[in-house]
């Protein structure tokens, strides 16, 4: 039942080395059918892109992986154990993390202490008086490309550009062993793509797994081993990424050819 999509490599089980799989995930929104019978799979270590026009369900995907949606069927396995049962906060605790296509950050918290939430252990006791390290809290900041300057701002100060790079850095904080990235390049200048690209292909190899949903595909293309083409709130192709790009159904739907 639980096979993955395409072949696996010499000498692999198929699925035993999938970190995440979602197997026929229908998500409904009264007669709207947002994701329909939905099969994907991440292997470990693996950097994958889901793409598709606006509307394919890669949104709700996520929060439906998160727990911040529940589907109406279907089942969605971390590491083999089934978690469509567990709130939000306990799938990060088992190392899966999100950003949003619209940061949220603390507005009535700095840089700082937005990212000292995501180190502080989930207690209330932690929040109201637990210390974080200021060095690593300084060195997240950082490695996002925010620095002293913005440390100690507060997120109506930021541009947008920096309130993703924040969102990032609050991602990370939670230390994820997978993490999903919404429209993470959205509002960033060509260098700052190229930072924060540099910065995802380091906690690539120190092996972080990915799920990128980006509509800039020229800076997607680098990063990812393989891509999944939704349409309609389902697959319409997956493989690599000029395979996919390549396939008569994705040029139909996604490119409008």
């Amino acid at each position: 039942r639980w096979l993955r999509r395409g072949a696996p490599g010499p000498g692999e089980a198929p699925g035993l080395s999938a970190l995440l799989e979602l197997h026929e995930v229908v998500k409904r929104f009264g007669g709207l059918v947002a994701t329909n019978r939905l099969s994907f799979h991440v292997d470990k270590g693996e950097s994958l892109g889901l793409i598709g026009p606006n509307g394919a369900g890669k949104t709700t995907i996520f929060s439906l992986i998160m727990g911040e949606l529940r589907q109406n069927a279907g089942e969605i396995r971390r590491n083999g154990e089934e978690i469509c049962a567990l709130p939000t906060h306990a799938r990060i605790r088992k190392g899966v993390s999100r950003t949003y296509q619209v940061p949220r950050p603390f507005a009535e918290m700095d840089v700082a202490g937005n990212i000292r939430v995501g180190l502080m252990p989930n207690s209330l006791r932690a929040m109201l008086f637990g210390a974080a390290d200021e060095a690593e809290e300084r060195a997240l900041a950082r490695s996002v490309g925010l620095g002293d300057a913005e440390f100690h701002r507060k997120p109506s100060e930021l541009s947008m550009g920096d309130l993703r790079k924040l969102e990032l850095a609050r991602t990370l904080a939670t230390r994820p062993e997978i993490l999903l990235l919404d429209e993470v390049f959205a509002g960033l200048t060509t260098g700052e793509i190229a930072q924060i690209s540099g910065l995802l292909a380091e906690k690539r190899a120190d092996g972080m797994t990915f799920v990128i949903v980006s509509h800039d595909l020229r800076s997607l293309a680098p990063l990812i081993d393989r891509a999944v083409a939704m349409t309609f709130g389902a697959v319409a192709a997956e493989g690599g990424f000029e395979d996919v790009m390549n396939d008569d159904a994705v040029k139909a739907a996604y490119l409008g050819h």
